[in-house]
């Protein structure tokens, strides 16, 4: 009797978890097919159209000096020395393939980068922080989504203020090597404020 009281008990536990473990068995699968940074992507975009992600300059950190001391090599494998950014205002987004709030901004970087266009005095540097060896995979993405601003990925160590726990993370060093500006997760860059702050950098 006993044994009949305990089974019941536990197939209604059973039963009321049974939504919970389907959501999350869900989740899972979005999760390791890909389709769940590209669901956050799609409802993100929706909330980039608000306004509500732009991004202001005004939330600038602490003027500190940027350490240009690392190498990158780009999606072909060529190093690049970072110290030949110096005197230049730098864009510097930190992103993943996987990262769906990174897949989010995107557009919003592209835009900024075509309405800036080949400038000797504002560079963008796009650097994937996936695992090692994934320019392929990369390189496809970018591909499909038709990126064309500048990609890297680390060709060694990064300095700490690239060493971030939260991507995309997104800087801007002044042409006098100082952190100009930092924002932690997605936000909107295709705005004119964004635009002139980045030019009146460059004008200093």
């Amino acid at each position: 009797m006993n044994k009949l009281i305990n089974g019941q008990k536990f197939m209604r536990i059973i039963q009321a978890l049974r939504p919970w473990l389907t959501a999350f068995a869900l989740v899972l699968i979005l999760r390791y097919t890909g389709m769940l940074s590209g669901i956050s992507s799609v409802a993100g975009n929706a909330l980039m159209l608000t306004g509500a992600m732009d991004y202001s300059p005004s939330e600038a950190t602490k003027k500190n000096d940027f350490d240009y001391n690392f190498i990158l090599q780009d999606l072909n494998g060529n190093k690049i020395d970072f110290n030949q950014y110096k005197g230049k205002v730098v864009f510097i987004n930190l992103w993943a393939t996987w990262c769906g709030p990174c897949r989010m901004e995107m557009p919003s970087i592209q835009n900024l980068y075509n309405s800036i266009g080949e400038n000797e005095k504002i560079a963008f540097v796009m650097l994937a922080l996936d695992q090692p060896g994934t320019q392929e995979k990369i390189g496809k993405f970018v591909k499909e989504k038709e990126y064309n601003f500048p990609i890297f990925t680390p060709a060694g160590n990064l300095p700490k203020q690239l060493q971030v726990s939260t991507i995309p993370t997104t800087l801007v060093i002044g042409p006098d090597g100082k952190i100009a500006s930092q924002k932690v997760g997605a936000a909107n860059y295709d705005t004119e404020k964004f635009r002139s702050f980045l030019k009146d950098l460059a004008s200093k």
